[in-house]
């Protein structure tokens, strides 16, 4: 019973990325409502400005070493090592497996624990250092009270390299169920931390919280992964030949994703010289523009990965490849951001406007969103272009081009924000990622030659125009509904931007059908029919995951 529960595997690309973004959902969904509780017991002030620059530095080296090592090297080297895996549920999965795959698992874990360790103990030992340098708008109290909760989260990359690593065996051996629970024990462990520590602990229980996420991120993969085979052994091999070649593989990922870091740090510094709350007004903003850009760009891109990688020699196969996922991001991201946008106040009073986060914040918040939201797309796109250079084996192109758009991106955002607050660094982050979007079309188009756009520009147009009538539907609706509830309420709220968004979708839907376009068919085809579980390989989902 708990092999077949939790050891299934996953099938087409559509299922996949459905499964991949019902676990994204669930874990975003456990966001949300952790924002909700952030916001209404700080609400956008110096507190939380506290808590997210305090939580910038533990998550850089989680980001830089471990996602990098195990989305670009870890995963594919040892899934290789895995012998007969499709006997091992007749045979007996400890005969079939071979041991060197268990060796390099241990090896990794300890070199991991061993780096990580070190890393922690210099940035608690020179936290006050590195707190001045990302946070050099605070007050010298605001600073003191950044370098306790720093200190106090730098023990969370710890927990999260191990489950790193138990989570990449799991992906191996195609098992997401367990998998996809951890990043929403993660957000549980910070929900605990922020109802039940901050009363007894004040702000630093919300760092003890994310500790606690991490741990219950690690623990919750723990029995299913030993019940695969794996046995926690203590050495350390740095000559072993598999470990040189994850080595080898993770530098072109850990520098792509050293840019993006890099931005996020940059974007603490400049919102810590503004006024107190920008830093929380962002984060809050970037959180909410993120869960449709999570669910469907990031998962139908960790989807169409291993078939793109599959095609890579075959120029026509991968195009259709690409043009068919370009596709159905934009037929889901393009309502999204019609709703984003004509429903941001109903959204962000819904999710956040709650105890101390008031109309002040929620204006903020609004501007900041609306900006977010212009480049929805492009964020929903991007994931997929970046995998089809990883698929050619090309890492160097979206390097060379993020670290362009990160440099412009800080330029706009020194410019923009004076000028417009927070919002401008929303504005500036929108403006750099369609830059960003439209240089990695170029270079893929110079690559490759046509890329079906004929076919992507008919599609998008017809989305565009469903999209325009759904956001005539939902003004329409919000001022026909307004009248008749208290808007006053979170209920009145609540029912005014429901029944606008359902209105809106259904007219979204509707044009999409009378324009006959394609993916509606396909999307509405799939709801009809049995799902089909025939099986595929999924690559990385570390993205998805939303830690």
């Amino acid at each position: 019973m708990f092999n077949r529960l939790f050891s299934r595997q996953t099938n087409s690309i559509t299922i996949a990325a459905a499964l991949v973004g019902v676990s994204s959902l669930l874990s975003r969904f456990l966001g949300v409502i952790r924002d909700r509780i952030l916001a209404g017991q700080f609400g956008a002030g110096e507190s939380l400005d506290i808590y997210y620059s305090a939580f910038r530095l533990p998550d850089l080296i989680y980001n830089l070493l471990v996602l990098g090592a195990l989305s670009a090297g870890f995963i594919p080297v040892f899934t290789g090592l895995i012998k007969d895996f499709k006997s091992y549920k007749s045979v007996g999965l400890f005969k079939y497996l071979n041991q060197e795959a268990w060796d390099l698992a241990n090896n990794l874990l300890n070199i991991f624990l061993l780096v990580l360790a070190a890393l922690s103990i210099v940035g608690i030992i020179f936290a006050p250092g590195l707190v001045r340098l990302i946070s050099p708008g605070f007050s010298p109290a605001a600073q003191s009270t950044t370098v306790v909760l720093t200190r106090i989260m730098f023990l969370s990359p710890l927990f999260l390299g191990i489950s790193g690593i138990l989570g990449g065996i799991l992906q191996s051996f195609k098992s997401f169920l367990i998998y996809s629970l951890a990043p929403i024990m993660y957000n549980v462990g910070i929900i605990v931390g922020a109802l039940w520590l901050v009363p007894f602990m004040g702000i630093s229980g919300l760092a003890w919280g994310v500790v606690a996420g991490a741990f219950l991120h690690m623990l919750v993969q723990l029995p299913t992964v030993y019940n695969f085979g794996f046995r926690y052994r203590l050495f350390v091999d740095w000559r072993n030949k598999n470990l040189a070649k994850i080595a080898r593989m993770m530098v072109p990922r850990t520098l792509s994703l050293a840019i993006s870091q890099i931005n996020l740090v940059v974007i603490t510094v400049i919102a810590s010289e503004l006024a107190s709350g920008s830093l929380s007004v962002f984060n809050f903003a970037n959180n909410l523009q993120s869960f449709p850009v999570g669910i469907f760009g990031i998962s139908f891109a960790v989807a169409a990965f291993p078939a793109l990688a599959a095609a890579a020699k075959d120029d026509k196969k991968m195009i259709g490849h690409f043009s068919s996922a370009t596709r159905q991001i934009l037929f889901f991201i393009i309502p999204a951001t019609v709703l984003l946008i004509t429903l941001r106040a109903q959204i962000i009073r819904i999710i956040l406007g709650t105890g101390s986060f008031d109309w002040e914040d929620t204006v903020l918040t609004m501007d900041s969103l609306g900006f977010f939201a212009l480049s929805l797309f492009a964020q929903a796109i991007i994931p997929l272009q970046t995998r089809v250079f990883y698929a050619r084996q090309d890492s160097r192109t979206p390097f060379i081009i993020g670290i362009i758009v990160v440099i412009i991106n800080i330029f706009l955002s020194l410019w923009l924000a004076p000028r417009l607050g927070v919002a401008g660094l929303a504005l500036a982050f929108s403006l750099s990622t369609i830059l960003n979007f439209i240089l990695l079309w170029l270079a893929l188009y110079f690559q490759v030659g046509n890329l079906d756009q004929a076919k992507i520009l008919s599609s998008a147009l017809k989305f565009s125009v469903a999209g325009l009538a759904a956001g005539f539907m939902v003004q329409l609706m919000k001022n026909l509904v307004w009248p008749y509830i208290d808007m006053t309420t979170f209920s009145g709220v609540l029912t005014q931007g429901t029944v606008a968004a359902i209105f809106g979708a259904i007219v979204y839907l509707l044009v999409c059908a009378l324009l006959r376009s394609e993916e509606f068919y396909d999307f509405s085809g799939l709801i009809k029919r049995k799902l089909s579980w025939r099986k595929v390989k999924v690559g990385d989902q570390g993205e998805v995951r939303g830690i």
